[in-house]
């Protein structure tokens, strides 16, 4: 049970102050591309600010807001750049400062890992400033539930170039202390065909309210999804109860060049009063999905974002946001 003036990493469907999204521009992979990944930044922008403001982080002023922060980046991937943020009951915020490495050193990132402080120091964001930067943690390699769980996978968090040669017993106390959790659980299976991250969480497993855990299915290329399904129906929440499991479909098979995509129907994005959820162009298996997860999320708008331009970086929608709590976007 936490105290009031106790901190905590909050659920994604807590009260929020707005969402960063950090645009593409002609420095970056996106180039070939950039105009039609142009187009869906702005159709995702558009969706969230029907709810809440919008954080733009760009090179060129692409979004015209007063939320609106001029910088260079590498890359476009506010989840696991962007600050991972801890609150509690009296008001409090810590902008916790992580290391973005790229994903383990993959792809260049100092410049997209410097992108926190900018926004700290012209006061974009409030709260406490904590530098964790000794430390290597992805925005998508964890999920809260806002009451001291954490989820994430040994795939990611013990994959190289992160945080050796610190043990798995050692990283999780790390998560623990820095997160102010009670507990880590650990999924030891499961990973996508494509996915850079070596197996984050929210392409995987979602936490959902009411105990809810949302999940992708297994298909011929990933038949470790069935060991992950049989993991998650051997866990018990907090409180000893099992969880309940809504499966997701696995999207049919989406190829670039011959080379198969990472894409994903659990990576959707939780938002004031709505879902936006990543859709691929296969209208049977994306309005199951939008079903369940609405199911998931009852009350919400839940909002299909067309996603394959995305997933062409090997990324989807989720992958491209970080949402901050209320009291931090001033």
């Amino acid at each position: 049970m936490f105290l009031k003036d106790s901190y905590r990493l909050p659920a994604e469907w807590e009260p929020q102050s707005g969402v960063q999204l950090t645009w593409p521009h002609a420095g970056t992979d996106w180039a070939p591309m950039l105009d039609e990944i142009t187009a869906t930044y702005r159709e995702i922008a558009e969706a969230i600010e029907k709810y809440e403001p919008v954080l733009s982080v760009s090179v060129d002023n692409v979004q015209r807001s007063m939320f609106n922060v001029q910088c260079t980046t590498d890359d476009t991937w506010a989840r696991d750049h962007g600050f991972i943020t801890l609150v509690n009951d009296c008001g409090g915020v810590r902008l916790l400062d992580f290391q973005f490495n790229g994903w383990g050193q993959k792809f260049p990132a100092d410049q997209d890992n410097a992108i926190n402080r900018r926004l700290y120091d012209e006061g974009r964001v409030r709260g406490e400033y904590v530098n964790q930067l000794d430390f290597v943690l992805e925005g998508g390699s964890i999920e809260s539930d806002g009451q001291g769980t954490i989820f994430t996978t040994t795939g990611c968090l013990m994959a190289p170039h992160r945080n050796q040669p610190m043990t798995q017993e050692q990283i999780e106390q790390r998560l623990k202390q820095s997160l102010c959790a009670e507990r880590v659980v650990w999924i030891n299976h499961g990973n996508l065909i494509g996915d850079d991250t070596d197996g984050h969480i929210d392409t995987l497993v979602r936490i959902c309210p009411d105990d809810t855990l949302l999940y992708i299915a297994a298909d011929d290329e990933h038949p470790d999804l069935l060991r992950m399904e049989e993991e998650l129906y051997g866990l018990r929440t907090l409180s000893d109860h099992p969880y309940r499991l809504l499966k997701l479909p696995m999207p049919r098979p989406i190829y670039d060049e011959g080379d198969r995509l990472p894409a994903t129907y659990a990576n959707f994005l939780v938002i004031n009063g709505a879902v936006l959820c990543p859709t691929y162009g296969q209208p049977d298996l994306d309005a199951e999905a939008l079903r369940l997860i609405g199911e998931a999320f009852p009350g919400r708008d839940i909002i299909g974002i067309d996603c394959r331009s995305i997933i062409r970086q090997h990324g989807s929608l989720h992958c491209c946001t970080m949402q901050y709590p209320k009291n931090v976007i001033v």
